[in-house]
């Protein structure tokens, strides 16, 4: 079978699923368990510096969105860094790693934005025999309010000065975990890498309240009457952070940035689709407090299955593939052309398509053929826009088929010039036009 052993930094794992900092890897118990399972590393649950441990509310923690089948979409979590002793940490971070040597064992570490805060901490990780570190510039609520987490995130200077300062007292390899709470993802993982760090990772979450309890009109989870905004993520957030990766992937100020992909991964599939946009590895949380440990398996298996009929025998063969095929916008060849085709033997005749064509976009699917009740394209007025594909509960039963080189698109009456592999450059692109 395909081979999917990961080296990200050189720190080799049997996988590139690793779990991402959270209550999963906050101790020993629970990584030794999530090694057993198949898990191929860990980022451990943020530390912080050495003194009184952070105190985390005694009640919910976590809000949820959940599809009309109650599955998990969305979670949220006010949770904060570890709550236990550094030392406590430290020890079994130790033990850990003597007792899983094919492991990966990155430690996730958030202090104050001062240099002497995170000299005194480094050593302390260094001597662990961890592989690396991730620096947490993520987290948006509790100590973003302490000047921590998305409070330096968001600021490009502070990424650059902080990851500096740790690249200089530090033999281990740096991972700067990037907050999506910004208008561009691309100005701090510049700053990372103009600070010398060696990979960023990212999603961490967004900020959110899932919702409001409407008897008591407090925001979920509601903690003796109040609640407050914390950090989304699961399936939910997936889309948004294909997007930062893929910029950060694209961009030609960071091209060449080690990429760790986060972000709603759930399945093989969603872990493929980061690898292809540039991920050098993947971090799973929500999935696995969701499903347990053992998901991984399915993880596993289902993406060393894709590789082989795809024909990819190492994890180098898929990442990044995508990334070339990533453009903006006025780069999109305006002369392909598709329209919808409606598949009558799979038609359940429920009248999704009509309606939303009709009501919202542009009149192409009819609901009656010769008095019959009967859903079909009017080619003419169809301009390829996909929304009936996307509103059919019957999978593959409406399909968008591109018209060929040569022929006419009924709608707009133009002949279709085919695929140019260098559209930008043709005559024909209005972009082109424009700029001349």
């Amino acid at each position: 079978m395909a081979d999917i052993r990961s080296n990200f930094l050189g720190i080799k794992s049997p996988n590139p699923f690793w779990l991402a900092s959270a209550p999963p890897t906050d101790k020993a118990y629970n990584v030794e368990r999530a090694f057993k399972a198949g898990w191929g590393g860990v980022v451990w649950k943020t530390l912080g510096e050495e003194g009184p441990p952070v105190v985390n509310v005694n009640g919910p923690r976590y809000g949820a969105v959940w599809g009309a089948d109650r599955r998990l979409l969305g979670f949220n979590n006010i949770e904060l860094i570890t709550d236990r002793d550094l030392f406590v940490n430290l020890t079994e971070i130790k033990q850990v790693k003597r007792n899983w040597p094919d492991r990966a064992l990155v430690v996730s570490l958030m202090v104050p934005c001062q240099e002497e805060a995170w000299k005194a901490i480094l050593p302390l990780v260094e001597e662990t025999g961890a592989d690396g570190i991730e620096l947490n510039f993520g987290c948006p609520h509790g100590m973003s309010e302490r000047g921590m987490g998305s409070a330096v995130g968001q600021v490009p200077e502070y990424v650059e000065m902080v990851v500096r300062w740790c690249k200089q007292n530090t033999r281990m390899p740096v991972i700067t975990k990037l907050t999506p709470n910004v208008t561009d993802i691309r100005n701090p993982a510049r700053a990372a890498f103009a600070g010398g760090t060696d990979a960023v990772s990212l999603i961490n979450t967004i900020n959110s309240i899932t919702g409001v309890n409407l008897d008591t009109f407090a925001p979920e989870p509601t903690i003796d009457g109040k609640g407050t905004h914390g950090g989304y993520c699961g399936p939910a957030v997936k889309p948004i952070a294909l997007h930062m990766v893929a910029e950060i992937a694209r961009d030609p100020e960071t091209r060449g940035l080690s990429i760790s992909g986060i972000g709603g991964i759930t399945t093989w599939r969603d872990a493929a689709e980061f690898l292809a946009l540039g991920a050098g590895n993947v971090q799973v949380c929500t999935a696995a407090m969701t499903y347990g440990f053992k998901v991984v398996q399915e993880m596993i298996e289902g993406l060393k299955s894709w590789m082989d009929e795809k024909g990819h025998a190492t994890l180098d063969d898929v990442i990044g593939r995508a990334v070339p095929n990533i453009a903006d916008w006025q780069y999109l060849n305006l002369n392909y052309a598709t329209k919808a085709r409606i598949n009558q033997d799979l038609c359940i005749k429920c009248g999704r398509c009509h309606i939303a064509c009709e009501d919202t976009s542009h009149q192409a699917i009819t609901s009656m053929v010769n008095g019959v009740r009967r859903f079909e394209v009017i080619e003419e007025e169809c301009v390829g826009c996909n929304l009936c594909v996307n509103i059919c509960p019957v999978e593959n039963c409406i399909t968008m088929v591109p018209l060929a080189a040569g022929e006419v698109d009924r709608r707009t009456g133009q002949v279709v010039l085919g695929d140019y592999a260098n559209w930008t450059t043709h005559p024909n692109n209005p972009m082109k036009i424009a700029a001349e």
